[in-house]
């Protein structure tokens, strides 16, 4: 059984050469390891849907509470699936693709995305998986 979870969190020190370092050691260990997913990318704020089989991720969530990279982690959802949204995927970045719907979210409140429901954080991330035609990262180590 696979588990998807869905949190924010506010990058220390957002910078494009941080954040290819973490997508950098993410594809990697995430590849050797079954996780899958992507990753929002803002100076503001990061929202991140990861998948992998459930008697594990809770694990990795704990993980990624402790990295120093992050602030105020908050989980915005968490719950079985029975496929991955993003196979093929060790880490998706998305740096532009979302900003439509991202701007609107900030807009309306700076923390619209905590607030919003499971389903809209899903169709989210559904539509950036719809627009992703081939992977180029696609599980390499």
């Amino acid at each position: 059984m696979l588990k998807q979870l869905i949190y924010k969190s506010v990058p220390k020190g957002y910078d494009p050469a941080i954040l290819a370092a973490i997508l950098v050691h993410a594809r990697r260990d995430n590849s050797r390891n079954g996780v899958s997913g992507a990753l929002v990318c803002r100076p503001e704020m990061y929202l991140q849907l990861i998948e992998r089989p459930a008697d594990q991720i809770d694990r990795l969530y704990e993980r990624i509470k402790l990295d120093v990279r992050h602030a105020n982690v908050r989980l915005l959802f968490s719950g079985a699936v029975a496929q991955r949204m993003f196979p093929g995927w060790a880490m998706l970045d998305d740096p532009t693709r979302s900003w439509s719907w991202w701007a609107a979210l900030a807009a309306a409140d700076a923390d619209a995305v905590s607030g919003a429901a499971s389903g809209a954080l899903h169709w989210a991330f559904e539509r950036i998986a719809a627009e992703v035609a081939r992977p180029v990262d696609k599980r390499a180590a």
